[in-house]
């Protein structure tokens, strides 16, 4: 909106009360708020204001009447005519209704076959984790899934009740099309998990430790796939703030390869075109997870992707502790939150549950920096699809 006259004849020092409706969430209705700023921060104001997608209501100065210019500009539109409905409305379709699900079940799966399998990580790194990916060729009917799912593994032999084991869920790794884009295979991101008994006895995962030893051209059992959370929005236009610890990075990846990919690009006609952030915790550089490819992808799309890395053994907090991605998110929470105000910005997080507080602390803050209850708005953001959680 353009500034009233009345305005420019006052000095920097002069306050001026600034009246702005937020972005709406959900059906939740628009936030009016009401700003304060000296002159000489106005264009400042109104720069962060138009990028996060709210509208200037008014602009009058402190303890003056409304001038009449702001007061037509507050003023809302009239709302157009409705135009006459010559046939009945189409019935909305249900979000996600053609999302595959379910397709092989726990007492009747899939028998994959092992492709390929190796470590993800570099010398020095933490533990194991391993690349796994499953030809599923042989599938009938096809098992298809979508960035943002997962599948589930029974793993072999038995439990300390002789029973088969169970099966373990875990999120897909690879994009609807396959690391080789041939449509017929998935790939999961594996950590072995493993921990110390109360008697101090070395435990290793049934799931975990099935997976990293399957040697290529193994049968294994596949169900699903599963999961509507995780689900990327359509819009190419949509910007997407990625906040992932160890193998949590693996629903990331697939958004960021179906993203910036050249042969995906080419493949799936969705040209994304909004701003990628990925936000991704490891102990040590040696940990981080496909970090080449991301790296790639930041120096060739500098204007859509943006890579912050947290590494907690290797770098400090503000406070001198271990860098955790919380702490990250801390750092740049004011330039987070301008995002999530904008209405086309969705957040994914996925990985340690223990990460969690930590993002609430920080997003909290920065609500209130701007007069806002983030307690209020995170489950607005939730209902909306806009704030999506899959932690362990």
């Amino acid at each position: 909106m353009r500034v009233s006259p009345a305005t420019t004849n006052h000095s920097t020092s002069t306050l001026f009360t600034v009246v702005s409706s937020g972005c709406q969430v959900g059906s939740m209705p628009a936030v009016v708020q009401t700003q304060t700023v000296a002159l000489n921060r106005l264009s400042e104001l109104f720069k962060r204001l138009g990028s996060a997608g709210a509208k200037i209501l008014s602009v009058t100065p402190v303890g003056e009447d409304l001038h009449p210019v702001a007061i037509a500009a507050s003023a809302p539109a009239p709302e157009a005519k409705p135009k006459p409905v010559t046939q009945a409305p189409t019935p909305k379709k249900k979000a996600h209704a053609d999302v595959p699900v379910n397709t092989y079940k726990p007492k009747n799966p899939f028998i994959g076959t092992v492709a390929n399998n190796y470590s993800l990580l570099k010398d020095g790194a933490i533990g194991r984790v391993q690349h796994i990916t499953f030809d599923l060729s042989a599938a009938d009917p096809e098992l298809n899934y979508l960035e943002g799912q997962s599948i589930g593994i029974i793993p072999e032999g038995e439990d300390a009740k002789g029973k088969p084991h169970k099966m373990r869920l875990y999120s897909i790794a690879s994009t609807r099309h396959g690391d080789d884009m041939g449509d017929n295979t998935v790939s999961l991101c594996v950590r072995q998990l493993e921990y110390k008994n109360e008697a101090g006895e070395q435990i290793y995962g049934v799931c975990s430790t099935y997976l990293c030893d399957l040697e290529p051209g193994s049968k294994v059992k596949i169900t699903g796939p599963v999961g509507k959370e995780m689900l990327l929005p359509d819009d190419e236009d949509a910007n997407i703030i990625m906040l992932a610890t160890g193998t949590g990075i693996a629903p990331m990846r697939t958004y960021i390869r179906r993203m910036f990919e050249n042969r995906e690009r080419e493949t799936n006609g969705w040209t994304y075109k909004g701003k990628a952030w990925l936000f991704m915790g490891a102990p040590k550089t040696a940990n981080l997870l496909y970090d080449e490819d991301f790296n790639s992808y930041q120096e060739k799309y500098p204007d859509n992707f943006r890579y912050t890395k947290a590494i907690s053994r290797e770098q400090q907090n503000t406070k001198g502790g271990r860098m955790y991605i919380q702490d990250r998110v801390l750092e740049h929470a004011d330039e987070i939150f301008s995002m999530i105000e904008n209405p086309k910005t969705y957040v994914y997080l996925c990985g340690l549950r223990g990460m969690e507080p930590g993002i609430d602390e920080a997003m909290t803050a920065a609500a209130e920096a701007r007069g806002m209850d983030w307690a209020e708005m995170r489950p607005q953001l939730k209902k909306a699809h806009r704030w999506n959680v899959e932690t362990y």
